[in-house]
């Protein structure tokens, strides 16, 4: 993976393990990083040669001299995040271009060391994304981006981890996202054109694809109509042995449907460039929120008016045929879904190369060996919920009386909060939570129904507040995982190793 490289007069020895100190040597002199887990918070302690404390100048906190050495203890702010990346640049985002890689959602903000396990377990070079946030989430959660990619910096330095990592603005709408992922210091941009998609189109009438077609933004895509099916209509594309045939009728579907979201990815594209000023970056393009799965043709599609468009991307996400619901594995046909990924990666191969990138990952366990072998690594694994699942796992182990509250507190919210989400569990199928044993919460965690009763309400949990305006649940279990760091690491390593182990293989043979 592409990673950034130590300042050359600095070398840092990674800790023998997660939690230990970093001991940085320059040619001034020694400074020892760790992050202090003591209490209910956490701190950065830094320990510096007196030659070498000028490193320690630009941070906030407390100083003392010890046994000639000068000892920094400070805050976990955004100002000492920001430090500690100068200080240190391999805890700097960077992008991991066309890597095999997993994107790990983190929305408490506390789970970037059991990610670090979890790929330390599978030991293969799988590119890790840890602070991954869409705009949605960070809303739902109350967190700003900058808080994203800072916990990730400091779960980082627990975990010792010094191989790389990714940040991903994930499913950005509007410039104005742009702007404020990329000040956080986000280095991987997910565009969702979802609300430019038309629907429709798969089923529309002829009349109704001619006034759509007519309609379609040909000043933003950079086109005429009659260019533009003198292109494509009549030829084909052979992708490593399979035909894709475009006649008029394919070739107006196709545009009707995407015309408008591929003009707003290149608008989107070209204001990131601007917004990164030369920087390198990630970009995925995401089409999967859709009602109707993408066909190959229309892949191939996409991939042609973004490149004539100038528009440069790592990784596409397709809406695939089957169900991707949220928390739970893969539903629909095991065939079907084979075949239809082997198109689109081939797609990928040709058109690229780039990585096919496959959203509403989490938990895909019966696919994961079907996309790993049929994109030959060249993949992108994107979860997110299902972290903070692991976390009401281990919440429910340490005190089951709030995994109990949060649990009865869901049910509550999961007919309203299922409004934005495509899932199906039902409430009639979940057990009342007060007919469960404290020793079998835990196991909730792994029924279909519950699974996605808890994560669809995830923001209602972590943003509901009591009668006094103070937040209810959230402190509760941030506090818990705080004092338990070991049972919330230990839930993601077990969790996450499954998902990863899939990719181990095709991702050493790169």
């Amino acid at each position: 993976m592409t990673s950034t490289a130590l300042r050359p007069d600095i070398a840092a020895a990674a800790p023998a393990s997660p939690g230990s100190a970093w001991t940085i040597s320059s040619h001034a002199g020694r400074i020892v990083w760790s992050l202090s887990l003591l209490g209910q918070g956490r701190t950065l302690v830094a320990s510096a040669d007196r030659d070498a404390v000028s490193v320690l100048d630009p941070f906030d906190g407390q100083r003392a001299e010890s046994g000639g050495r000068m000892v920094l203890t400070a805050p976990l702010t955004a100002r000492n995040a920001s430090a500690l990346r100068r200080a240190l640049p391999v805890l700097q985002p960077a992008p991991i271009g066309l890597a095999t890689s997993a994107g790990f959602g983190d929305r408490l903000g506390l789970a970037t060391p059991g990610h670090a396990r979890a790929l330390r377990t599978v030991g293969a070079p799988i590119a890790p994304v840890f602070a991954q946030q869409s705009i949605r989430e960070m809303t739902r959660t109350g967190r700003s981006a900058q808080q994203v990619v800072d916990d990730a910096t400091w779960g980082a330095l627990e975990a010792g981890w010094t191989a790389g990592y990714g940040a991903d603005a994930d499913h950005l709408k509007t410039p104005a996202d742009v702007a404020a992922c990329a000040a956080a210091g986000f280095v991987f941009f997910t565009i969702d054109p979802g609300e430019h998609v038309d629907n429709g189109a798969d089923t529309a009438s002829g009349t109704e694809l001619r006034a759509a077609w007519e309609a379609l933004p040909w000043g933003r895509l950079e086109d005429a109509a009659t260019d533009l099916l003198a292109r494509y209509v009549g030829t084909a594309v052979d992708v490593e042995g399979v035909r894709l045939s475009f006649d008029e009728r394919t070739v107006t579907r196709a545009a009707v449907k995407y015309g408008r979201a591929i003009a707003h990815v290149a608008g989107m594209y070209r204001h990131v460039r601007s917004v990164m000023a030369g920087q390198p970056f990630d970009l995925e393009v995401s089409v999967d929120e859709t009602e109707t799965p993408t066909s190959h043709a229309e892949h191939v599609f996409i991939a042609r008016e973004l490149r004539r468009l100038g528009v440069e991307w790592q990784s596409l996400a397709p809406r695939f045929v089957g169900r991707f619901e949220k928390g739970v594995d893969y539903i629909g046909d095991a065939a079907a879904i084979r075949a239809d990924v082997a198109v689109h990666a081939a797609i990928a191969r040709a058109f690229g190369p780039y990585k096919i990138s496959l959203h509403s990952g989490s938990d895909k366990f019966s696919i994961y060996d079907v996309l790993a072998a049929e994109t030959r690594g060249l993949v992108h694994l994107k979860t997110a919920g299902t972290s903070y699942l692991e976390a009401l796992r281990a919440v429910a182990q340490v005190s089951p009386g709030l995994f109990r509250e949060v649990y009865k507190f869901s049910r509550g919210r999961y007919l309203e909060d299922r409004a934005s989400y495509h899932v199906s569990a039902d409430l009639g199928r979940t057990p009342a939570p007060d007919d469960v044993a404290d020793a079998d919460l835990g196991g909730l965690l792994d029924d279909f129904d519950v699974r996605q009763v808890l994560h669809v309400t995830f923001g209602s949990v972590l943003t509901s507040r009591a009668p006094d305006g103070a937040l209810r649940f959230a402190p509760s279990i941030l506090a818990l995982l705080r004092q338990h760091p070991e049972a919330y690491a230990a839930c993601l390593e077990r969790h996450f190793a499954r998902h990863l182990q899939p990719f181990a293989s095709v991702a050493s043979a790169r």
